[in-house]
């Protein structure tokens, strides 16, 4: 227990550090039995290159992003056409339903 109320009890085991394996070979995942792809795996550090992007590249984004927004709404407004039909079947059934039932 802390000696100080207000100071946080300290862990009563320190974790313990592993440090990476720097023997060269590693565990392949995938294992390489089940591998069909046909492409090698590789090991070891990559580089990454990221660069700003211009003016052309923003647009092009803004497109594609208009243009996978302006399917989801054709979608959306497709599903509410199609539940039209369906609501109004179903308000003719409990229609007639009930002028049946009142006789």
């Amino acid at each position: 227990m802390a000696k100080n109320p207000n100071e946080p009890e300290r862990p009563r085991a320190e974790p313990e550090i592993i440090p990476p394996d720097r023997s060269g070979r590693g565990t392949a995942w995938p294992p390489d039995g089940f591998r069909q792809d046909g492409f090698t795996q590789r090991r070891g550090t990559q580089r990454i290159y990221v660069s700003r992007m211009g003016p052309l590249g923003f647009a092009l984004l803004l497109l594609v992003i208009g243009l996978f927004g302006g399917v989801l709404l054709l979608a959306l407004i497709g599903a509410a056409l199609i539940w039209i039909p369906v609501v109004a079947a179903l308000f003719v059934i409990a229609t007639i339903s009930g002028l049946f039932r009142r006789r």
